[in-house]
């Protein structure tokens, strides 16, 4: 039996398992506790949703004061950030159950996020900044129905600050901090990061304004075994404005925009310090979103044009540029108390400059897609989340992605449930502009990569205090986009087969006191590079009082594969497990306009390499302070 057929009979197992249910239930959209949006792209209530969405609320954000992202999101189940604990110009691998970079897609405000000069064209998450985010969502798993190309492995959707009801808000938060490596613990404040915001509401006229900046220095890139290796410092500064208007009570628009600007320095490779080394990027991001109200439902519009600019300084510089237009109309529907719709258009322009270019120095590509979702809340617990996607590419021409996600809500008890959870989810990763065009080994002739996942689950909630998931995932990757110096790129022949569990337990079994634990085990037939077989984080946090609390956290990085490029061809080599501690302790004053906080990262100075040849962050200590005016 078939992937597909076994993926059909669990789906008919699950259907008339719930169809057994005797007690009958009120849909529950409207009086909302916890709500969930990424996954259907309504405020539904979590026990109405069919995904274990992972949310990061403003609260969370707030006691990570000075952390990046990466860092932030590193710590939740099915999720590994290589370059995370490293120097702060490393690049990052988001891996996310498995799967790579160009598996998952970033949206900021509804609009989707993508870099076209990169090589396969994902977003850089060192371009975010925390100080500047309200609150962060998760989804794993297909999502291209709804989201589009590279929706694959998980949707990370940010949502940034929210403008105060007052006139005028100010918020000021500053760190500060060392930035050492295991084997050089004096204790030099290394680590620097500010931001301001400044919001507020003005009769119907809101703003928003941040600027954060960050400079950090003391660890090499590259991990020296001789000598003393120059420290390669990373700058960011960013800005951003968000202007908006109520016009009246069913219209609303906002404007935006961003400017980003690192310098990093680097290193030649694992191992190699390479003094004079420099990476610049430049982003810029402008904006508008609209909401238009009427009856029963909305109409939304999110568009972004944005601009990239990379240059790497070195004896073999490179330089490259790119720029999109993204826009995504949509309208919301609510047929009745059941029954929600959207159908919407997604347009996508990306352009690159490729100097030297034989074929094209500024090669461009066009995405049209229409798509429709429909969500299903019943009266007796069951709900299902289900679309399609019509996916059409100026390059390679059309692609049909699909997905049907239904769960059932058992309720017992006041805010108590039970909710087995499924999902049948095709997307797609189309080909970069690098790929298609690039100086190195293009292909205009590939096809998009195709992913499908199967999914089930169970999730458990007891009344406020317990939650727990578990789930067990399947991903089935064809016409995989591979490279070969000989013969470029070209989609491979292979299959490509992951599939893993994921556990996460949320508890209050004290007043005060609060458990969070995950637990990841992902089973890559290809063994693929940097992924653990096995992740688990566990946090105890207690707050003293409204006002003072305290954390412990705990994570294990099971062994992984990494290649060594020393030699040719490389080597596999194995790196290997480690345990982190960090500790955490804040503070607000009784005027509640101060606060601060206290952390200590790697308490036990773990010896460990995140990324093989390069250097990992050993113990250091960061004070931050947050100041709250008008």
């Amino acid at each position: 039996m078939n992937k597909k057929t076994n993926a059909f009979v669990a789906l008919g197992m699950f259907f008339s398992v719930c169809t057994m249910a005797q007690e009958t239930q009120q849909p529950t959209v409207e009086t909302l506790d916890e709500v969930v949006l990424t996954d259907s792209r309504f405020a539904l209530k979590r026990e109405n949703s069919g995904k274990t969405v992972i949310t990061i609320s403003k609260e969370e954000i707030e006691k990570n004061q000075g952390r990046s992202v990466a860092e932030l999101i590193n710590t939740k189940s099915g999720i590994e950030v290589n370059g995370s604990r490293s120097n702060a110009g490393q690049n990052l691998g988001v891996f996310v159950r498995g799967g790579r970079n160009r598996q998952v897609l970033v949206i900021i405000d509804g609009v989707q996020v993508s870099d076209p000069s990169q090589i396969n064209g994902e977003y850089d998450l060192r371009l975010l900044s925390l100080g500047n985010i309200e609150k962060i969502e998760v989804i794993k798993g297909a999502a291209s129905t709804l989201y589009g190309s590279g929706a694959a492995a998980a949707v990370i959707n940010i949502t940034t600050k929210d403008a105060s009801d007052k006139a005028v808000h100010v918020v000021i938060n500053s760190s500060v901090g060392t930035n050492q490596s295991q084997d050089d613990q004096d204790y030099r404040l290394s680590d620097f990061n500010n931001s301001v915001n400044v919001n507020g509401t003005l009769d119907k006229f809101t703003y928003k304004a941040g600027f954060n900046q960050q400079f950090t220095d003391g660890l090499s890139a590259a991990l020296v075994e001789e000598g003393e290796a120059e420290r390669d410092a990373f700058s960011k500064k960013s800005f951003d404005l968000n202007l908006g208007y109520q016009f009246t009570d069913a219209f609303s628009i906002n404007i935006f925009g961003n400017v980003t600007d690192i310098n990093s320095d680097f290193d030649g490779g694992a191992f190699f310090d390479s003094p004079g080394n420099e990476f610049n990027s430049d982003q810029y991001r402008v904006g508008v979103s609209s909401t238009y109200k009427y009856n029963k439902g909305s109409v939304h519009l999110n568009a972004s044009y944005s601009t990239f600019d990379r240059a790497f300084i070195s004896d073999f510089p490179f330089f490259a540029e790119g720029e999109n237009l993204i826009l995504d109309v949509y309208n919301k529907y609510k047929i009745n108390n059941s029954f929600y719709t959207i159908v919407g258009l997604n347009v996508i322009d990306n352009q690159a400059t490729f100097e030297g270019n034989a074929q094209d120095e500024n090669p461009d590509f066009n995405i049209i897609d229409p798509y429709a979702n429909v969500v299903y809340v019943s009266d007796f617990g069951l709900n299902i989340n289900a679309g399609a996607r019509l996916n059409n590419h100026s390059e390679y021409g059309s692609n049909f992605t699909y997905n049907i996600n239904p769960s059932y809500t058992y309720k017992f008890g006041e805010g108590s449930y039970v909710k087995p959870f499924g999902s049948y989810s095709t997307s797609f990763i189309a080909p970069s502009l690098n790929q298609l065009f690039g100086n190195f080994g293009p292909n205009p002739e590939l096809d998009p990569e195709e992913n499908l996942t199967i999914e089930g689950g169970v999730e458990v909630k007891l009344g406020k205090n317990f939650r727990a998931s578990a789930l067990y995932f399947d991903r089935e990757e064809t016409d995989v986009i591979q490279f070969d110096f000989e013969a470029g790129y070209f989609n491979s022949e292979e299959v490509v087969n992951t599939s893993g569990i994921e556990v996460e337990v949320n508890a209050t079994p004290v007043k005060n006191l609060s458990l969070t634990a995950n637990y990841t085990y992902i089973d890559n037939e290809n063994n693929a590079v940097l992924i653990p077989e096995s992740k688990a984080n566990f946090t105890v946090g207690y707050d003293f009082s409204p006002r003072t609390f305290a954390s412990v956290a705990y994570q294990y990085t099971d062994d992984r594969l990494a290649n060594d490029f020393r030699e040719f061809p490389a080597t596999e080599v194995t790196l290997e497990s480690f345990s982190l501690v960090n500790l955490a302790f804040g503070h607000t004053l009784k005027n509640e306009k101060w606060r601060f906080l206290l952390s200590v990262d790697n308490l036990l100075n773990e010896d460990y390499q995140d990324v093989f040849g390069f250097t990992s962050r050993g113990a250091n200590v960061k004070l931050g302070v947050t100041l709250n005016l008008l």
